[in-house]
């Protein structure tokens, strides 16, 4: 007699797969709050003062509306190991900082700073940048005034609204770094 091994469909996906997708709601009732879900869990987020927005503009609070892709993860090296990913990564040093300025040619990308010059620095006293997930967001091509520095970050503990970013706790981070790769839709909205 022979035997059949049937296939199982419905088997479980491998806890160390790559995430293909990770998607992102606004909660019901309140749009400064959301869920993030993917890979079969789902974990409470704070997104913009100004919800979710199709039309993301410099200043306005939004989290942008779209499908995005990670591109890189920034790090403080001087607070934490290098954490597990498949994203390339790179330490956070003093002088970096990203260009919000929608008039300079260095719009929405990495910038260097001298100590004591204004901008989104990077290396912050609180935790909220210690992991950044930095996305695609108006990079290609990059438009002055759509937005800038949209990355996803670590959360405030009280879950409080960010100025258009996608944060969470620092345990809900890692787990989600440990199976993040370039490939990973980011579906907002």
């Amino acid at each position: 007699m022979k035997s059949h091994v049937i296939s199982n469909p419905y088997k479980r996906i491998r806890s160390d797969a790559p995430l293909t997708m990770i998607r992102v709601n606004s909660a019901a009732g309140n749009p400064r709050r959301g869920w993030l879900s993917t890979g079969g869990w789902t974990i409470p987020v704070a997104l913009g003062r100004g919800g979710i927005k199709a039309n993301k503009r410099e200043g306005d609070g939004g989290t942008p509306r779209g499908v995005f892709r990670p591109r890189q993860l920034w790090w403080r090296a001087d607070r934490h190991p290098r954490p597990e990913t498949r994203l390339l990564t790179r330490a956070i040093r003093p002088g970096d900082a990203w260009c919000e300025d929608a008039a300079s040619r260095h719009y929405n990308r990495w910038i260097r700073l001298a100590p004591g010059e204004p901008g989104d620095r990077l290396t912050r006293e609180d935790h909220l940048y210690d992991f950044i997930v930095e996305i695609d967001h108006n990079t290609c091509p990059r438009i002055a005034g759509r937005g800038s520095a949209v990355f996803l970050h670590l959360a405030q503990a009280n879950f409080s609204p960010t100025a258009g970013c996608v944060s969470m706790t620092h345990s809900a981070m890692l787990r989600l770094l440990r199976r993040m790769g370039p490939q990973t839709r980011i579906v907002i909205g």
